[in-house]
């Protein structure tokens, strides 16, 4: 493994850059990448980009919100960049391959827009500005794969948890969604490189892993011929075998790839987080029907059946829009009663607004604005009341508990994820270390959190080890998890 450079920034004429990156999981696993690509190539990062010589902005389109807030940061620049014309100004991402040579008409100081295929190459494609081309513009397909073979682990964040993309776009056509255009259709890992990463990334102290995609169960879909081609449950199966991986989630489901075999396969990992996204969007038929989502209310209820079949403790997480074209009042009591039925734990609930280059623009955008927002917060309230109703059901049961870290919020206590995603907390202990997965007992609730105490078995293995440990220290605390990568 070839993860250890020389200290970037160590010679005083080293270029620096500095990254911003908007949106979903998969942008920031991106992220990491594009860090790492530059600090191979000896960049130094910088935390504000007034003092950077490269800043990019790597961007998501899923939202008008996020697209306005990434133009509103580049018209704050714009001064900055007169006074440093040297400067590179860079947008990355979904934006980019939307928007496209619009964004150098509206954006006139920006230098180089990158789609979502073309962004390990950013370092030369700096190159190339600095060279004197006056706009880059990189869209659409690329001639090698976003995902090296060996993924360069130097721009990874460090850690107990990490993520790692094992598919990219989604051959969906919900109407409401412009993912399919910006990252094209499903292009999925093989099987042995993810393992490799996986691998690799537990040597480093990584304890928890979150596998990404767009529509994570078509994962293996383009690989090979049906019947023989891996798919999500293969490589369900094999992580079982990665040795110090605790824990494992998937990062998001599509009700219609939800199969027998991944459920059952999910049902007998040791490290599955029984905490799954799998969103419905709405409760309404017709309303499903009109984001061309590819199942109804029945086939969802199928699902969810034979999720809880295998797995009874299993915890549900959805996403929501509100104020879709076309949505009435009956439409939406709907979803309050699908919200109900499932009993989500988590729930994200978003306002409907027109994308451009989705089939929906073609729909009147006819749900009053005010109607939108109080939906909206009509959603969340009853799926807050949901969870603290799911939550303390959980008193009395045994779990295992990944440690993420101490309490902010409750002092002298560690927090984490019990196995089916509910927060805990832990009264504090010296060599407790973050991604530590202790046996504990949940005995009581405070209203947000469980609250655990190690159980008796855990209690006197963990006395054992941490005696073990001082003696063979001579007596000074120290934790087998490293705090972060030595890259």
């Amino acid at each position: 493994m070839t993860d250890s450079v020389s200290t970037p920034g160590s010679n005083p004429r080293t270029r620096s850059f500095h990254l911003r990156v908007f949106g979903c999981q998969m942008n920031f696993y991106d992220g990491e990448l594009i860090r790492g690509a530059f600090l191979r190539r000896g960049y130094r990062e910088q935390a504000e980009a007034t003092s950077a010589d490269v800043v990019l902005f790597h961007t998501c389109s899923v939202r008008e919100h996020a697209e306005e807030r990434v133009h509103s940061l580049l018209a704050e620049l714009r001064r900055h960049k007169k006074q440093h014309p040297e400067v590179v100004l860079g947008v990355v991402g979904c934006m980019a391959e939307r928007e496209g040579r619009q964004l150098f008409e509206r954006e006139p100081h920006v230098d180089l827009v990158c789609g979502t295929r073309h962004f390990p190459e950013l370092p030369n494609h700096v190159d190339r500005v600095l060279g004197g081309e006056e706009r880059v513009l990189e869209l659409g397909e690329a001639p090698s794969a976003v995902d090296a073979p060996v993924r360069d682990l130097l721009g990874a964040n460090g850690g107990h948890h990490a993520q790692v993309a094992v598919m990219r776009g989604c051959d969906l056509h919900c109407t409401f969604c412009i993912v399919p255009s910006v990252r094209g259709g499903v292009q999925s890992r093989p099987p042995a490189e993810i393992l490799d990463e996986c691998r690799r990334l537990v040597d480093h102290g990584v304890r928890e892993i979150s596998l990404l995609g767009q529509t994570i169960d078509a994962y293996g879909a383009d690989l090979g011929r049906k019947g023989r081609r891996p798919g999500l449950a293969v490589l369900l199966d094999s992580l079982a075998d990665v040795s110090g991986l605790e824990r494992v989630r998937l990062i998001t489901l599509h009700p219609s790839y939800c199969d027998r075999e991944l459920v059952e396969a999910m049902a007998r990992s040791p490290q599955f987080l029984r905490l799954l996204p799998i969103p419905l969007q709405s409760g309404s038929d017709s309303i499903l029907k009109r984001m061309k989502r590819g199942y109804s209310m029945d086939l969802y209820r199928k699902r969810i059946d034979l999720l809880r079949e295998h797995m009874p403790d299993l915890e549900l997480v959805s996403d929501w829009i509100v104020g879709f074209p076309g949505e009435s009042e009956a439409d939406f009591e709907k979803s309050e009663r699908a919200m109900e039925e499932f009993g989500f734990l988590q729930s994200y609930v978003f306002q409907y607004s027109p994308r451009p280059g989705t089939v929906a623009t073609e729909l009147a955008d006819d749900v009053p604005a005010e109607v939108k927002k109080k939906r909206n917060q009509r959603l969340l309230a009853l799926q807050h009341r949901i969870a603290r109703q799911r939550t303390p059901r959980m008193v009395g049961e045994s779990s295992r508990l990944l440690l993420e870290g101490p309490s902010e919020r409750q002092p002298g206590h560690w927090f984490g994820r019990i196995q089916n995603g509910h927060f805990a907390l832990l009264p504090e202990h010296s060599a407790y270390r973050p991604g530590q997965l202790h046996e504990v007992s949940l005995v009581g609730y405070n209203g947000r959190e469980l609250e655990a105490r190690l159980s008796p078995e855990a209690q006197a293995e963990f006395a054992s080890l941490t005696k073990r440990r001082q003696t063979a220290l001579g007596g000074l605390e120290r934790s087998s998890i490293p705090d972060s990568f030595s890259v």
